[in-house]
């Protein structure tokens, strides 16, 4: 049968390359003082879009797991997420979400009996090894604040994503997709009046942010990311989403102006090779040699 896990990865890559651009896009584009808004005005857009190419409404149980999944993967995630962009530079609020695939490992591991393969254990740890080496030689101040909003968002995701791939079954990607947004969305929407007032006014340049982040790095992210979780451990999933802050770090260098040490160059290095040590093709193409290896030609006695 044809190894398609390659491709697979690829079209989950889509996700984390996007989510990386974010970052700046958070802190240069979007009004800093509407992390609740900022969160609704990203995920009910994308949600409406993908409702109407789905024109399908929850049934059963999906009422409540949209409820769930949309608020840890999306609603309070997006608050969170938008809280650490507007504190910490670019490259160390990326990085620190690269730690999920150790966390999305071990929830993989407790709640759908997917044992971490070797090779993808050790790819997470070189992926922590090289999120280290970016974070803590990385520029600026590190808001506590910030840092925390970063940690909390990450495991709240991690949790959110490997629940997705549990209840996956009978229901299209682009559906549950668009039911969790909006769900995350909307049960923003009261406590952003209660604590942030009305919505904030936005300027052109807010607009077209909030049409990237919402149409781009979430609607069509979102579709690459649980499509992954679809066809792929969840564990390989959570190592493809470290190119999300080498996806931050290069973004930071190349737009914001911030500086590359030479450890932090090693450190993205070390990553995308625990990315690629953590695929399901790695493991079959060394079990194939091993096997070629062990076939010793039996010599027929004369």
């Amino acid at each position: 049968m044809e190894d398609t896990s390659a491709r697979w990865s690829l079209v989950t890559a889509v996700a984390p390359i996007t989510w990386g651009t974010t970052y700046w896009v958070t802190r240069h584009a979007l009004p800093a003082d509407a992390a609740l808004w900022g969160a609704v005005l990203r995920a009910v857009p994308a949600g409406l879009v993908l409702l109407a190419v789905s024109r399908r409404l929850p049934r059963g149980a999906w009422w409540w797991r949209s409820l769930v999944l949309g608020t840890l993967t999306m609603g309070a995630f997006f608050a969170l997420v938008y809280v650490a962009a507007q504190l910490l530079p670019t490259s160390i609020a990326s990085t620190v979400m690269a730690t999920s695939p150790v966390v999305m490992m071990l929830v993989a591991w407790a709640l759908l009996a997917q044992r971490p393969r070797p090779l993808a254990a050790v790819g997470a740890g070189l992926g922590v090894v090289g999120v280290a080496a970016t974070v803590l030689t990385g520029g600026g101040a590190i808001d506590p604040l910030g840092l925390l909003a970063s940690v909390s968002a990450m495991a709240m995701a991690s949790v959110g994503f490997v629940l997705a791939a549990r209840w996956s079954d009978g229901v299209d990607v682009v559906s549950s997709t668009a039911w969790q947004l909006l769900a995350g969305g909307l049960v923003l929407v009261p406590v952003a009046l209660v604590v942030e007032g009305g919505p904030p006014a936005l300027d052109g340049r807010a607009l077209l942010g909030f049409a990237y982040v919402s149409l781009v790095a979430t609607a069509v992210a979102y579709l690459a990311w649980y499509t992954g979780l679809r066809h792929l451990p969840a564990g390989t999933v959570g190592l493809v989403g470290l190119l999300n802050p080498v996806t931050g770090v290069l973004l930071g260098v190349a737009v914001a102006g911030e500086h590359l040490s030479g450890l932090q160059v090693a450190g993205a290095l070390v990553v995308l090779t625990g990315v690629l040590l953590g695929q399901p093709t790695v493991d079959r193409t060394l079990a194939r040699r091993r096997a070629r290896r062990a076939a010793v030609p039996v010599v027929t006695p004369v």
